[in-house]
Order: C-alpha cells, then structure tokens, then sequence
C-alpha cells in the first residue's frame, strides 16, 4: 500500500469519525449506575459539575494512549528510513501522482 493510499484512508477515517461525533446526540459522561443514583437528586450544579469531573478523568488514559501512538509512529518511521538507507532506495515525492503509460 502506498503512501498516498494510506493517507487518503487515514483522512477517509478522521472525517467519517468527525462527522460521527458531531452528528451524534449529546452523551452523558458517565455510566448507568452512576446516572441512576444522580437522578434522585435535585441539585443541577452538582451533576454538571460530575459530568465535567467524569469527563476530566478520561484526559490522562486519552493522553497516554496518543503518547504510545505518537511515539510507535515515530519509531516505525524512523526504522523505515533506516531500511531505506541501508537498502539505497530513496523515497520520491511523486508517490500520489498517477501513473501514466509512458512512465
């Protein structure tokens, strides 16, 4: 697969789970038992201000999981260039042009 191709089905998944996101209902940020025991209560600040505490707990897993992302991409680039190098084949900036006969 080419690197083009791949870029086009990588912006092909951020749009379509872009457009998921914002097509979608509102959520709550939490889970069943937890929005069962709010519902008795009366007090509207209070359970904002839980679902706002609810959605800062997800930063720190959201933010290790990018982290690991990041850093794997970056090693794998880093060990495609190294073959690349080693190998002599350098890498054209004509990857997403199309093919014609003559070439």
């Amino acid at each position: 697969m080419s690197v083009c191709s791949k870029s086009r089905v990588m912006l092909l998944i951020i749009a379509a789970t872009a457009a998921l996101l914002m097509l979608s209902t509102s959520a709550l940020g939490q889970c069943s038992m937890c929005r069962a025991a709010l519902a008795g209560s009366n007090n509207a600040l209070f359970i904002r201000n839980f679902n706002i505490g609810v959605l800062v707990l997800l930063v720190p897993p959201v933010t290790i999981f990018c982290s690991i992302f990041v850093v794997l991409k970056r090693y794998r680039a880093a060990d495609q260039e190294g073959q690349s190098e080693l190998s002599g084949v350098e890498n054209s900036s004509n990857d997403c042009k199309p093919k014609t006969r003559d070439s």
